[in-house]
């Protein structure tokens, strides 16, 4: 996307201000030999992400290294974010995080926050969204309260597939409520989540299920399998995402029959940062509207009909009576969500179906080169999106150990959270990652097993 202040228009009537009649007219005092007669010798045009890419490499130079490759997600992924998002949420206008409670003067952040609201519900194909939350593990956490509120039940099923600190903080949630929460299996030769666990838990009592995809493995889940089945026995399906960039190219959860989609919208504008902050997206059925928690942003008109945007339904404490609120999230995560909605705009339809593409396509090229080595295996069988898990031949810790001192950071090591996958990793691969990174990881991990230095 090109970036140009002034447009031919803009550069005629500038010229005509000043009196003159081109652009050549502008530089007539400088001698015609001390003027360049031929085009620069420059290089062909390249995207934003190579050309940084390329400036990072000169900088190396001056013996900075900047030149990791990564491949660490779980969670926080690495994406391009183009410095248009940067200059847009900086403007004096929106760089506040601040509760936007005057409507009359904060009509530009309520109509951003409402045009965020509407991305939200189009990417999960649902038909209301709030004005985010802090982060996806808590808004997963909302999604369970709110469901068990509706139905008026004391249990909650969850996929064992399922982000492990969502189900940390899911737990803190629930244990205090009087909320029971059990954990459904995942097959060990696909990587999904088992169904046939699933129905024999699932019961009158139980007021919602569940399910990550991409789940935390990396593999896709038959969603609508899930849905069907929980809504046979009266229970909501909630949907978590936490690579939303998969929506790109997979069918929205509304789509599979979701009632309650939440997870985490870092992948959109806003860069890794040390761990946050980031931002928890919810969507929902309008059916259940009254029972959203966090804030809504509506659109109205004012006594001159005049178009206006409101705070709607902010069913929290600093609102009505506690007893009354639905939720006690307070903090607003608005910036983090303009960020969000900067990239989705920029992307496009197309574009964020490109950029999900490039992810499918390099993982799929990293999960095979890396499952032809001798002595690693691929333990699921399921399909992926970006992420895949690798049996290693050696301890992962101190594979990944080797791979940094070689500028790589390798997966995760899922014995943190599995003491029985103590030998898998689990790797990742955005369109941040270049054939180049992905090769030397494949030569890296090649020779390191075969006891390189």
């Amino acid at each position: 996307m090109r970036f140009i202040p002034h447009t031919p228009e803009d550069i005629a009537a500038m010229l005509k201000a000043i009196g003159l009649p081109d652009l050549e007219a502008l530089f007539a005092d400088i001698p015609a030999e001390l003027r360049l007669q031929r085009e620069l010798n420059l290089p062909a045009a390249t995207s934003e992400p190579e050309l940084i890419s390329h400036l990072q490499g000169m900088s190396q130079k001056n013996g900075h290294s900047l030149d990791y490759g990564l491949f660490l997600g779980a969670g926080a992924y690495h994406h391009f974010v183009p410095p248009v998002v940067e200059e847009i949420i900086s403007r004096e206008e929106f760089y506040t995080a601040y509760t936007p409670y005057q409507a009359e003067l904060s009509q530009g952040t309520l109509q951003a926050t409402f045009e965020y609201q509407t991305l939200m519900c189009q990417l999960t194909a649902m038909e209301v969204a709030n004005a985010s939350m802090y982060d996806g593990a808590s808004a997963v956490a909302e999604a369970a309260l709110m469901a068990s509120r509706i139905l008026q039940r004391k249990k909650i099923l969850a996929s064992s597939a399922l982000h492990p600190d969502y189900l940390a903080v899911l737990r803190t949630y629930l244990k205090d409520l009087g909320v029971e929460l059990e954990n459904i299996p995942w097959l060990d030769s696909e990587g999904t989540t088992s169904i046939r666990e699933a129905e024999e838990l699932l019961d009158r009592d139980v007021a919602a299920l569940i399910l990550q995809s991409p789940n935390f493995f990396g593999c896709l889940e038959e969603g609508s399998q899930f849905a069907d089945m929980a809504h046979a026995h009266g229970a909501l399906l909630i949907a978590a995402v936490v690579e939303p960039t998969s929506l790109g190219i997979l069918k929205p959860p509304g789509e599979w029959g979701a009632d309650i989609v939440a997870g985490e919208g870092q992948s959109f504008g806003n860069p890794l940062n040390f761990g946050g902050p980031y931002l928890g997206f919810f969507a929902t059925r309008e059916k259940f509207v009254r029972q959203m928690p966090g804030r809504l942003v509506g659109r109205t008109v004012d006594l001159q009909g005049r178009p206006g945007f409101v705070l709607a339904l902010a069913t929290r404490e600093q609102h009505i009576r506690r007893e009354k609120a639905t939720s006690n999230i307070c903090t607003n995560e608005a910036l983090c969500a303009l960020a969000a909605t900067v990239h989705l705009c920029l992307l496009g339809p197309q574009g964020l179906r490109e950029l999900a593409l490039l992810n499918l396509n390099k993982a799929h090229y990293a999960k095979e080169k890396i499952a032809g080595l001798s002595g690693f295996r691929l333990p699921f069988s399921a399909p992926i999106y970006n992420e895949f898990v690798v049996r290693m031949p050696e301890p992962v810790e101190e594979i990944n150990r080797r791979l940094r001192e070689r500028g790589i950071i390798g997966g995760l090591d899922l014995g943190r959270f599995f003491p029985e996958m103590s030998d898998c990793c689990l790797f990742c691969v955005t369109e941040m990652n270049s054939r180049e990174e992905m090769d030397r990881l494949l030569e890296s991990l090649g020779e390191i097993t075969r006891g390189g230095n």
